[in-house]
C-alpha cells in the first residue's frame, strides 16, 4: 500500500466554516488538496487564481508540497481595506474627543 497523508482544507464563508477531510498520496500539494476535497465544485466563488490559500495561516502557493495533518485555508477576499478602515475609525475618534473638549470648555 502507497503511502498517504491526511489534511483538512478549511473554507470559512460568512454563515459558516466548512472542513473537510481528505487523504492524499505523500507528495500532494495544495491544489491537489483543494481538488480532492470537492471545493471548487461545492463553490463557485472559489477561483485557485484569485482566491489566496495558506497552510496554518502562512500564504503559500497551489504548487506547495503538503505534510501529513496540514490544514489548507481557502482565503476570501477583503470587503474592505483593514488599513482604510483604520484610519476611518481614527479620525471618527479625533472628531468625538474634540467635540467632547468643546463641550467641556464651555
Amino acid at each position: 500500500m502507497a503511502e498517504v497523508m491526511r489534511v483538512e482544507v478549511a473554507y470559512a464563508r460568512l454563515e459558516k466554516q466548512e472542513l473537510f477531510s481528505v487523504t492524499l498520496p505523500f507528495g500532494a500539494t495544495v491544489r491537489d488538496a483543494v481538488e480532492a476535497a470537492g471545493v471548487l465544485a461545492k463553490y463557485a466563488e472559489i477561483d485557485l487564481a484569485k482566491n489566496k490559500l495558506g497552510v496554518f495561516g502562512k500564504l503559500v502557493k497551489p504548487d506547495t508540497p503538503l505534510r501529513d495533518h496540514d490544514r489548507v485555508e481557502i482565503y476570501r477576499p477583503l470587503i474592505a481595506d483593514p488599513k482604510e478602515v483604520r484610519r476611518q475609525r481614527a479620525a471618527e475618534g479625533k472628531q468625538m474627543k474634540k467635540g467632547a473638549g468643546e463641550a467641556e470648555n464651555e
